[in-house]
């Protein structure tokens, strides 16, 4: 298997053009302040990880963005599936009982910390938290906005698997809470570039901006020196 098949990402000139007509710029954020930002990385454990080779090959820009986000002074919480006792009925309805017990266990065991794909390891002033839904943001089922809040952030890095499920969510209801979102797009993975692809034009037209990981990087840099 190909362990570094990167998608083959792009956002079509056509929304470029029409933002810029909007707005006046490409981007709607143009300046990260490091102390107010934070990364969030989504569902990056072994389930998804393992036998995608989309997926693998996004985990060093995932290491390069929790080790920028350090740096700069900024916040970085990684958000795993919650493993509950059984399957919700709604998702054996839906996906069918085994499927559903698969999606029920996609968290692993052990210690939240531990259960991150090989290569991640939180650091010690990061947020590790447990998410009941797609989204991260979704009210009541998640702890990450309320310890988001407690540190003062107002913008969020989203990073994460898979890209048009629980990123895109995730994305969605920062947005929809009001925090400024940016999408990396080189740090997210699912099964197909078209897949891909699409979410990040319906991000970038509705949502927040999409950003490579060296795009961030560059901006959490600046922030740290003192320009924003």
């Amino acid at each position: 298997m190909d362990e570094d098949r990167r998608h083959r990402w792009a956002i079509g000139g056509r929304e470029y053009e029409r933002s810029e007509r909007r707005r006046g710029r490409r981007f709607a954020y143009e300046e990260l302040c490091p102390e107010r930002t934070a990364l969030v990385v989504v569902d990056v454990v072994r389930f998804f990880v393992t036998g995608s080779a989309y997926a693998a090959s996004v985990v060093p820009r995932m290491r390069e963005l929790a080790d920028a986000m350090r740096a700069a002074g900024g916040t970085v919480a990684w958000v795993l599936p919650a493993v509950a006792a059984r399957p919700d009925p709604w998702a054996v309805e839906f996906y069918g009982a085994e499927a559903a017990e698969a999606y029920r266990r996609s968290g692993g065991t052990g210690p939240p910390g531990e259960r991150l794909a090989p290569g991640l390891v939180p650091g010690p002033g990061d947020a590790v938290v447990e998410k009941s839904a797609p989204s991260a943001f979704f009210p009541g089922r998640c702890p990450l906005p309320g310890v988001l809040a407690e540190r003062g952030v107002d913008t969020v890095v989203v990073c994460g698997l898979v890209t048009d499920v629980c990123v895109a969510a995730t994305v969605r209801d920062a947005a929809t809470l009001g925090h400024r979102a940016v999408l990396v797009a080189d740090a997210c993975a699912t099964r197909s570039d078209a897949a891909h692809n699409a979410v990040l034009e319906t991000v970038y037209r509705s949502f927040g901006d999409v950003r490579s990981t060296a795009g961030v990087v560059a901006l959490l840099s600046r922030g740290a020196a003192g320009k924003v």
